[in-house]
């Protein structure tokens, strides 16, 4: 629980801070909107470039099970989004990436390291070098599709690719998977230049997300935010956990899936909903709520991992 803690403070110091400096009007929303715009078009790419080209994997069965049913569960919540919420395509799709997108790095690298040590890190590193190429890439998608529905299907297809073409973490993500698959070096000084860069990507992106729950309505939105994290928390390790059993993993590479499957919602799919405009104050109270209530369920996991 100690070690639970020690990560997970910083998290909602972070947050904190950002919330305070919105309603102090210390930065205001065109503020936000600059730093949003540094995360998602520079900081976030570099650090997903840096981490897609690091060659540090090796735990290929744990993502095809992580993401088997991580796609699986997407799919329910998106149903769930727009057949019992009453939601558009596009804000459902949204809320589907807040069941599924996890915080991998500021939680997840220091939880299992804290955890297994180095021999976990190649599971977790191989899942976090596919979880934006999968998962981002999926709701961008989504929220593209339903962005142009009603259009004719050939200008559907053509505003899809453009908006996926126009985001710039899903190109990185692509890019960078070329980049590794080609053997191409990254010499020494661009790549301290991108680990240094994409190192501002989590704690912006938390004091973005605390700026936007200032004008977050908690009557509006409970109930999509308590589905999400119910999914994200409990559901979804689940899945993996199923999955990793019908795969007959070994018990590291379970382990490792299982927990990660149970980090809370990461701060990137609020990034994605800011940037199209909608749900974004779901989105980061359900980061918010999601984080607090995994320093129970993360410590249940571990338990269980120990046990």
């Amino acid at each position: 629980m100690g070690v639970i803690l020690e990560i997970v403070a910083p998290v909602f110091a972070i947050v904190g801070l950002g919330y305070l400096a919105a309603i102090r009007r210390l930065v205001d929303e065109g503020g936000f909107r600059g730093l949003n715009a540094f995360t998602f078009n520079l900081a976030a790419p570099a650090l997903l470039f840096a981490g897609g080209t690091s060659g540090q994997v090796g735990g290929g069965p744990a993502a095809f099970a992580f993401f088997s049913a991580a796609v699986v569960l997407y799919g329910f919540a998106l149903w769930l989004g727009t057949r019992r919420m009453g939601m558009p395509l596009a804000e459902a799709g949204l809320f589907a990436l807040n069941c599924t997108f996890g915080n991998t790095v500021m939680m997840g690298i220091p939880l299992i390291a804290a955890t297994f040590g180095q021999p976990g890190l190649p599971i977790l590193i191989t899942i976090i070098a596919l979880h934006s190429m999968v998962l981002l890439t999926l709701g961008t998608v989504v929220a593209e599709v339903g962005m142009h529905r009603h259009a004719p299907w050939r200008r559907i297809v053509l505003a899809t690719l453009a908006g996926i073409v126009r985001n710039p973490v899903v190109v990185t993500v692509f890019v960078a998977l070329g980049w590794s698959t080609l053997g191409l070096p990254v010499p020494a000084v661009a790549r301290r230049t991108l680990e240094m860069l994409g190192a501002a990507t989590p704690p912006v992106a938390l004091f973005c997300l605390g700026g936007s729950l200032a004008a977050f309505s908690a009557g509006q939105s409970w109930r999509e935010v308590a589905w999400a994290t119910v999914l994200k928390l409990a559901a979804l390790p689940l899945m993996v956990w199923g999955a990793c059993v019908a795969l007959a993993l070994s018990p590291m590479e379970t382990a490792v899936a299982v927990m990660t499957a149970a980090l809370p919602t990461g701060a990137n799919a609020f990034l994605l909903a800011r940037r199209y405009a909608t749900g974004a104050d779901r989105s980061g109270a359900t980061v918010l709520v999601s984080t607090l209530i995994s320093v129970a369920t993360l410590a249940a996991v571990l338990a269980w991992v120990k046990g």
